[in-house]
């Protein structure tokens, strides 16, 4: 073919119809299947993230428009300074440091709420690869949290990667159940908050 020559068209017959879109990885799984069937890999869907500096109101139409409920903080692609989640838009924290620092809702950054990258627990692929589903959902009670990631190790000096997140409701939706959970304290504020 002509590399400047234009593609050739055709009528749509009558009964065309749209190509519907499949959901990416929303297959069933059950707690024997393996862990990395409810992994979204970032080498092929794009981490959805924003700067420290992004209002909370912002972050939250992000996250709406994003289709996620978790957005990591990168001062600059691809490091990580952290993560903040649905949740920690809603949460006491946000009051917390409203009235600690004397602040306006509308004055406060991702960075104000965030779980900071020194705070993130992360799994090794090596440990997912022969993990199972019900390994993630035991990690997820243990730590009680929503969102796992997903650790690869770099070659030599190169620097370990976020090579994926697995989040507690998209497991949810696989396996078609509830996981159970208790809150779990990860800082004395949450030993406060949880006891009062």
């Amino acid at each position: 073919m002509n590399p400047h020559a234009s593609l050739p068209t055709q009528l749509l017959d009558p009964d065309a119809a749209l190509v519907q879109a499949q959901p990416w990885n929303h297959t069933p799984v059950t707690l024997d299947s393996p862990a990395l069937d409810v992994m979204t890999d970032l080498t092929r869907v794009k981490a959805a993230h924003t700067a420290p500096g992004t209002g909370l109101r912002q972050a939250e139409q992000l996250m709406i428009h994003q289709g996620v409920r978790m957005l990591f903080v990168t001062p600059q692609m691809p490091s990580i300074e952290g993560l903040v989640t649905t949740t920690d838009l809603s949460s006491d924290k946000v009051l917390r440091v409203v009235q600690q620092r004397g602040l306006h809702f509308d004055e406060l950054t991702v960075a104000d709420v965030m779980t900071p990258q020194g705070q993130l627990d992360a799994i090794d692929i090596a440990a997912m690869r022969s993990a199972t589903v019900a390994n993630v959902v035991a990690t997820f009670k243990r730590l009680g949290r929503n969102h796992l990631l997903v650790l690869e190790r770099g070659e030599g000096t190169a620097p370990q990667r976020v090579r994926g997140v697995i989040s507690r409701s998209q497991v949810e939706r696989q396996l078609g159940q509830l996981i159970e959970m208790t809150e779990v304290a990860n800082s004395f504020a949450d030993v406060e908050r949880l006891l009062a």
